[in-house]
């Protein structure tokens, strides 16, 4: 594959030097694009978009064309696994996510099958491989899954949910149960994550959407640990050059300290904790990833200019920071405002790495 043009992100992510703080959005291949929604007319379905590595690959190289990202992110979605596992995924326009098999009992779990990501998730890895061609080196490419908690909650409670009553159930009243599933998911997880880096994946991200809706006691034992886990799982050496490993906890800013220690290269940190006391947690351990507040992204240029500025500053000076939205960029956003932010990225960081 050709050399890289532009390793300003996986430097950053080993916290090595780099001339300005590199960047990317989550979400940046979406809606927020006008693009994006014209090829998910063709596809005629969010799974079909997925599915056809040609259309993956399309809205995957969209933002680059817009801004200067230091980041491609596969176009694909976290519940690529139990779509695979047979739970009959389908996404309702309006409604989210659906499973028509949820996962709720022993035998639900006894019935799940060993996946083989090369084979019930080809069309994943075929993603990976024409990205990376059609990419030519400009960009690392960023693969990813889901958290097997935040997987979890969509397995059992067969969607989106807000109080994840079942498994919330199952996690205080059945938690052998739970464990079991946890356990099933990591496996998938750790071999998916693997199989996307031998594909051509040059970094992976852990997408812990849900963990914030645990107690403290309950996270470190049905979230934390697996994360790390997989960590442990992962290939981190290919083609010669290390592998970064991100974990993201979306409301997770008590425990960064806790997930420094999991063995990931570095962490996401929502809008809710500063990236000063953030990096006080970590103690150099890791590479920070974040953290704008999407929202900000609502206001005029000027301001999201003074926002931005706000983030470097509270990172400070030093390699070893992804800037980054909070979490996923709002589909309404208006796509110069997500410009006005690459631009000051661009202007206002390299004072931080002189």
């Amino acid at each position: 594959m050709a050399p890289l043009e532009n390793d300003l992100f996986l430097r950053a992510l080993l916290r090595q030097p780099t001339p300005r703080t590199p960047l990317w959005m989550m979400r940046q291949a979406g809606r927020y694009l006008p693009e994006y929604r014209a090829t998910r007319a063709k596809a005629g379905s969010f799974m079909q978009l997925c599915m056809t590595p040609d259309y993956a690959c399309e809205v995957t190289l969209q933002p680059l064309a817009r801004y200067r990202l230091d980041a491609a992110i596969l176009f694909s979605d976290i519940l690529t696994i139990p779509h695979a596992l047979g739970l009959g995924l389908e996404f309702e326009a309006g409604e989210g996510p659906k499973l028509d098999r949820p996962v709720r009992t022993p035998a639900d779990i006894d019935r799940l099958p060993t996946l083989d990501p090369e084979r019930e998730l080809r069309y994943v890895m075929d993603a990976v491989r024409t990205i990376r061609r059609e990419l030519g080196g400009r960009v690392p490419l960023i693969g990813f899954a889901g958290s097997p908690w935040t997987v979890a909650t969509y397995c059992v409670e067969g969607g989106s949910s807000k109080a994840f009553a079942r498994i919330k159930s199952m996690l205080y009243g059945a938690p052998q149960e739970l464990h079991r599933l946890l356990a099933h998911l990591t496996r998938a997880t750790t071999d998916y994550l693997n199989a996307q880096i031998r594909a051509g994946a040059q970094a992976v991200m852990v997408f812990d959407t849900w963990g914030g809706a645990l107690a403290p006691a309950a996270y470190r034992e049905f979230s934390l640990r697996y994360m790390a886990d997989i960590c442990a799982g992962l290939i981190r050496e290919q083609d010669g050059r290390q592998v970064p490993v991100i974990l993201f906890t979306k409301g997770g800013g008590q425990w960064l300290g806790e997930l420094a220690a999991t063995g990931a290269d570095a962490l996401g940190v929502d809008w809710t904790t500063d990236l000063a006391s953030a990096r006080a947690a970590v103690g150099g351990r890791v590479a920070l990833q974040g953290n704008l507040d999407p929202s900000v992204l609502y206001a005029p240029p000027a301001a999201i200019r003074a926002e931005v500025a706000k983030v470097l500053a509270s990172y400070g000076t030093g390699p070893g920071h992804v800037f980054n939205l909070g979490h996923g960029i709002h589909p309404d956003v208006p796509p110069e405002h997500a410009g006005a932010m690459v631009d000051a990225v661009h202007e206002l960081s390299p004072a931080y790495h002189r």
